[in-house]
């Protein structure tokens, strides 16, 4: 005997709404769970959960039993199994008129169906299965997502309400993150029953963790039969980044590059919120609403401008153009939204076309800074009902003034606005859409979405791969990234001879001009996920098809004509059969191991239930899907012969006209910092800061290093510092870091900036001045030596005629002449006199290194040799050329 049985997967609005539990006895009340399991495996931001579960009716009759899991509504339910007293149920994922055709055979002779219904942030999977008594039922669930970055953090969430008590209830999340794990925490949101009861172990790039209550722990209270279990169970971490260019991870024949650059100062925002005050936001929505904003307009800087819409039937200004973000226009904005009184009729349409009309008038006035962020947020809890209220219509009225550089984000209060109307318009107009719900936390909701997009770091971001690497490639042009958040890109890897697979990324940044490059081998990815016992090996292929199907159906429900949309729909399906995803436009099919019996979970037809939750970055139709041929990293090479400075340090100074290169030390102390180049004419200064050796013991003496090199350009305010950790970039306000760990080129004004990965960096200010800077690295265990920095300077800058320095000052050649060349005390090197700047010394000839070609052994540079730190070669004493600090110009005269 067949059980009858049904696989709905319904709607859910709050986790607090009708449904009372994983498990619910239909009819009566006497079941017995056996089992509860959950098994997460993250791998790189990519998660595969299970949930396993046993199930016996211990009652006298037959019932019907309902198991409910929710899931996140971003997630795609890749499988379902029942066994059912023996009878296997196996599922799987169809085009949906091929599924209904085989449930249709079923159905005719009587047996269930099931629903999928789409909702905004999470669904709930319920099975009902009518069974005899002492019937066993085992469930196993399988639904796959993708990590999102949000402020900084990805978060995992499972929804755990078990209804009853487990004797046995265990929660596993394991996290394998190939580049390392910088964080992992389990907050407490099951409440402070549960507190301390999950347990973390990790280690550099792994993390487990496991949550399992004990059958008395899992009591409301020490004599109660139900359990308090009931709630989210959430897992936050985040991973190591070592470079700003990003992670690019290849496996299984795919890549996913992963960009999260920190360590950049913000755009400059122009804002205009536009708050709905009809009469429905009465109440608690208006009043969260205006918690809310008090909040972000405290976050305004005075690099920000802002205004203020607010509409019923009316729409009323609160400036008529952008004010700067001061103390006083905060205040005043303040006051004025505090006295807001909700009533009237809602007209949208308007509202937002006097916003864009603002930022136009703005931008047409040079009131916006061409690299700042202009966006509008829109806050509303209805559809409109004065004014224009087609919604096709707004629609297309909004996206025929806003222009390309504006965004629209869009948060609908409650559950009787159309959402799915606000997710097309924030979509089409560069922004993305949230529901929040009116909850205690309704304020916290709107300033924590606020949160993600108030701090923009880039604009105009493309990510690009060497041409015939790589097809099939996700978005990979993104208007903007904010701060926390993550960019996504990923594609298939054509076979190649090469072994390593390049990206290369361009933005905009404050100031800056970026392009970074970042590279990944083939087969160390699938080599080590081989060792992981609990990894998710296919999660390369997954994540692709996953993010590839998101960007169609957000595609799909812009698409302008129906025979695009008939063609879109097409590689939808083709992709989530392939791949195994329930979308809109696929079914799961669930049949016993015969075929006698088949269930179908569905999903509907009427588009306000909306479609799958898209990723932060869904694909509008301005995206360009092309990866165009990437910028070569093309360098001016400097020249064989060079002014150079290594090791502890020695300097060699090329002097052209006379074809000779004079070394000599200089015997400073750590911590002094000196100057290199100090040229005022050009308002170029380059200065050197010493390291010391570590001390072995009390007086052995101490070799120093330079372990910091900065540049500073007086004229654009801009000093570049060089040190053995990272790159940093400040001009006075703004500071941007980058670590060793990528290939980058970066502009700011006159100034230009090159990292080759963990090699060196070269500095070009004015096209006029180039300084290259080489990075040393030692064992780290070394008991003495330290990482330290090589300085390599052409003699073609063009310095001005008041360029000085300890290698400034040889812009002007002295005459030298070398006479009496005679055997020296060292019968290997040879002695002479010099004769310079009206000295004779005495010198000797020797050899030091230049790296360039070759860091480990270097290459023999042939010099005179002086001693007492150049003493006579130098104009006055070395000590004359220690600054106070990195930025500092040498004080003339000596």
């Amino acid at each position: 005997h067949l059980p009858n049985i049904e696989v709905p997967l319904c709607p859910r609005n709050r986790l607090n709404s009708s449904w009372h539990g994983l498990y619910k006895a239909i009819r009566g009340d006497d079941i017995t769970v056996k089992s509860y399991r959950v098994e997460s495996r993250i791998t790189s931001r990519f998660c595969h959960t299970t949930v396993k579960s046993s199930v016996v009716n211990s009652g006298p009759n037959a019932q019907s039993i309902g198991f409910n899991v929710q899931i996140p509504k971003r997630a795609f339910i890749t499988n379902f199994t029942m066994n059912v007293n023996g009878i296997m149920f196996v599922g799987s994922v169809k085009e949906k008129t091929v599924a209904r055709n085989l449930y249709a055979q079923a159905r005719a002779r009587g047996k269930a169906a099931g629903l999928v219904r789409y909702r905004t942030d999470m669904e709930t999977f319920k099975t009902e299965v009518h069974v005899p008594p002492g019937s066993k039922i085992e469930f196993e669930l399988h639904y796959q997502e993708m990590m999102q970055r949000k402020l900084g953090f990805y978060e995992h969430s499972l929804y755990l309400q078990p209804g009853r008590l487990v004797p046995q209830f265990q929660v596993d999340v394991y996290i394998y993150e190939p580049n390392g794990i910088a964080s992992v925490e389990t907050p407490n949101t099951l409440g402070e029953h549960f507190s301390g009861m999950a347990k973390l172990t990790s280690s550099k790039d792994k993390a487990h963790v496991v949550f399992k209550p004990s059958l008395q722990q899992q009591r409301k209270c020490e004599n109660c039969t139900t359990s308090a279990i009931d709630g989210i169970f959430t897992v936050k971490y985040d991973v190591l980044r070592d470079s700003n260019a990003g992670e690019l991870h290849v496996s299984d024949g795919h890549f996913v590059h992963f960009f999260a650059p920190a360590n950049l100062s913000p755009l400059p925002k122009n804002i205009v919120f536009v708050i709905d005050v009809s009469g429905s936001m009465w109440g608690v929505k208006m009043k969260q609403t205006v918690e809310a904003m008090q909040t972000i307009l405290d976050d305004l800087t005075m690099d920000d401008y802002f205004s203020i819409v607010d509409f019923n039937h009316n729409v009323r200004c609160w400036s008529e153009e952008l004010v700067q973000g001061s103390t006083i226009q905060v205040a005043e904005a303040k006051k004025y939204i505090q006295n807001i009184k909700p009533n009237g009729g809602t007209n949208i349409n308007e509202a937002l076309m006097r916003a864009v009309q603002m930022l136009v008038k703005a931008s047409n006035q040079g009131m916006i800074d061409p690299r700042s962020v202009s966006m509008i947020m829109l806050v509303s809890d209805g559809d409109p009902t004065v004014g224009e209220i087609k919604l096709s219509a707004i629609q297309k009225n909004v996206k025929k003034v806003m222009r390309e550089e504006f965004s629209l984000f869009s948060l609908g209060i409650g559950f009787d606005v159309d959402y799915d109307f606000l997710e097309r318009i924030a979509m089409e107009n560069r922004g993305v859409a949230q529901r929040i719900y009116t909850s205690h936390d309704a304020s916290d909701q709107i300033r924590r979405f606020y949160s993600q997009v108030s701090s923009p770091l880039l604009r105009k971001i493309t990510v690009q791969f060497p041409e015939d690497s790589v097809s099939d490639v996700t978005q990979n042009h993104f208007d903007k990234y904010f701060s926390g958040s993550e960019l996504v890109v990923a594609g298939k890897v054509l076979p190649s001879e090469s072994t390593t697979l390049n990206s290369f990324t361009t933005a905009f940044a404050d100031r800056l001009d970026l392009s970074l490059q970042t590279e990944a081998d083939y087969l160390e990815l699938d080599a080590a996920l081989a060792q992981q016992q609990h990894a998710f090996t296919g999660f390369a292929r997954q994540m692709w098809a996953y993010i590839t199907v998101n960007q169609l159906l957000a595609e799909r429900s812009l698409a302008p004509t129906a025979g695009k949309k008939r063609k879109i729909t097409q590689r939808i399906l083709n992709l989530a059969v392939e791949h195994q995803f329930v979308t809109p436009l696929t079914a799961l099919l669930v049949e016993s191991e015969e075929a006698k019996e088949r269930l179908l979970a569905d999903s509907p037809r009427d588009p306000k239930q909306g479609c799958c939750a898209g990723i932060v970055h869904s694909l509008p139709p301005w995206v360009r899907m092309t990866t165009p041929a990437p910028p070569s990293h093309a360098e001016r090479p400097l020249p064989d012969h060079i002014t150079i400075v290594e090791n502890d340090p020695h300097f060699i100074v090329h002097l052209p006209k006379n074809n000779m290169d004079v070394c000599f030390n200089i015997d400073s102390e750590p911590g002094h910092i000196l100057n290199l180049v100090s040229d005022p004419g050009a308002g170029v200064v380059v200065n050197g800061q010493l390291v010391g050796s570590k001390r072995v013991e009390e007086k052995e003496k101490v070799n120093t290093y330079f372990g910091t090199i900065s540049v500073f350009y007086q004229p654009d305010g801009i000093r570049v510092s060089v040190t053995t950790d990272r790159i940093d970039l400040t001009d006075g306000m703004n500071n941007h870091s980058f670590t060793w760990g990528a290939t980058a080129d970066i502009t700011q004004d006159r100034v230009k900036v090159s990292i080759v990965k963990d090699s060196k960096v070269m500095v070009t200010v004015d096209d006029k001045i180039t300084v290259m800077v080489l990075l040393h690295r030692v064992w780290k265990k070394h008991p003495t030596h330290v990482d330290f920095l090589g300085l390599y300077i052409p003699n073609n800058n063009q310095y001005s005629s008041q360029a000085h320095g300890l290698i400034g000052q040889f812009g002007q050649e002295p005459e030298v002449r070398v006479f009496n060349l005679h055997q020296g005390a060292d019968p290997l090197k040879k002695e002479a006199t010099m004769e310079v700047k009206g000295n004779k010394l005495v010198v000797t000839r020797g050899w030091q290194k230049d790296y360039r070609r070759d860091k480990k052994r270097g290459s023999d540079v042939f010099c005179w040799f002086i001693h007492n730190s150049g003493k006579g070669f130098i104009d006055g004493h070395y000590t004359n050329y220690i600054v106070p600090r990195l930025d500092s110009f040498l004080p003339l005269p000596l």
